[in-house]
């Protein structure tokens, strides 16, 4: 039977409801926060406050973003969700090197290593240290995904990493996730992960408007894969929006393969923090901005609710 793996247990997949695909809910003291401190993300009450005003604008669900050892904290995103409702998924998997210190084992652990690592949060319970070691202690808070990520161009490192996640979705059927840089890189995202066996109805390119480009976006959703844009709030004026451009010209052509969210993985985004626009500006602002441009009802709701339900549930029948 299909489902969706949150950190509060497995769902079916109509369940989820509105959800945002690629989000940064939590992000606890790390590298990550070291180096960019504006990412740090990591009071509860905070994130409380402002999924109770998303999930009163409508929103059911949330898709988390921040893999292994970068922030990740499973109990802290339980408790969001216990206390506001909020569906929350949470990833395995690794991000791109420039998240990690120097010689982080990320960077030397074989492709069975890391696939183990992946499996074990999917089937057991993610680490309460984050695989921050030495010490492993599953938490009763599994993964959902698999997030993976390319810069520019592939490196050793990234293909381990492809690699890697796709032998983990093969064996558990986890949907996987994938950064891509400023949009860069989807076709040869979807032609790697295509060649390791994994079923592209279950992956999720994120970023992609960020290079919006019409027939790049064409050539992409022509292969099945899903694709996720984050940047309705990133526009400058004189740029007008490409966003929703991409939205309204592709979702009639592709229904059923894209999805939104806002990746606000900066304090300067959230409201509860004290900047701008809000986690709920997708579903208000926004939401009446694409209505004026033409989209439908119907449209909306299947980038915000049926295709999340697909793409993020479990694929049927994995190799075992």
């Amino acid at each position: 039977m299909s489902f969706v793996r949150t950190v509060l247990g497995d769902i079916a997949p109509a369940e989820l409801g509105v959800c945002y695909a690629h989000e940064h809910v939590i992000i606890d003291p790390s590298f990550t926060t070291q180096a960019t401190p504006e990412f740090l993300l990591d009071d509860v009450a905070r994130a409380t406050t402002e999924l109770r005003e998303f999930y009163a604008a409508g929103g059911r669900a949330m898709v988390d973003a921040m893999p292994c050892d970068a922030g990740r904290n499973a109990v802290k995103l339980a408790a969001v969700s216990r206390a506001t409702g909020v569906h929350l998924v949470a990833p395995t998997g690794l991000h791109l090197a420039k998240y990690y210190d120097a010689g982080h084992w990320g960077d030397f652990y074989s492709v069975e290593q890391l696939a183990e690592l992946f499996i074990a949060d999917i089937a057991d319970g993610i680490d309460a240290h984050d695989y921050n070691g030495p010490l492993v202690e599953r938490t009763a808070h599994r993964a959902g995904l698999i997030k993976i990520a390319t810069g520019t161009a592939f490196t050793a490192r990234e293909e381990k990493i492809f690699a890697a996640a796709a032998e983990a979705h093969r064996r558990t059927g986890a949907p996987i996730l994938t950064h891509t840089e400023q949009g860069t890189l989807g076709v040869e995202q979807v032609a790697r992960l295509r060649e390791l066996g994994v079923d592209l109805r279950h992956v999720c390119l994120s970023h992609l408007d960020r290079r919006p480009d019409l027939a790049y976006h064409r050539e992409i959703l022509a292969s099945g894969v899903r694709v996720e844009y984050d940047s309705a709030f990133r526009w400058k004026f004189t740029q007008g929006n490409p966003t929703l451009d991409l939205l309204v010209a592709l979702v009639p052509e592709f229904p059923g393969q894209i999805m939104v969210g806002m990746d606000a993985a900066r304090r300067g985004h959230w409201r509860s923090y004290g900047g701008q626009p809000g986690l709920s500006f997708l579903l208000n602002e926004f939401s009446v901005q694409l209505r004026t441009a033409g989209m439908t009802e119907t449209q909306w709701q299947d980038v915000l609710v049926a295709t999340p339900a697909a793409t993020y549930a479990f694929q049927a029948n994995p190799v075992s």
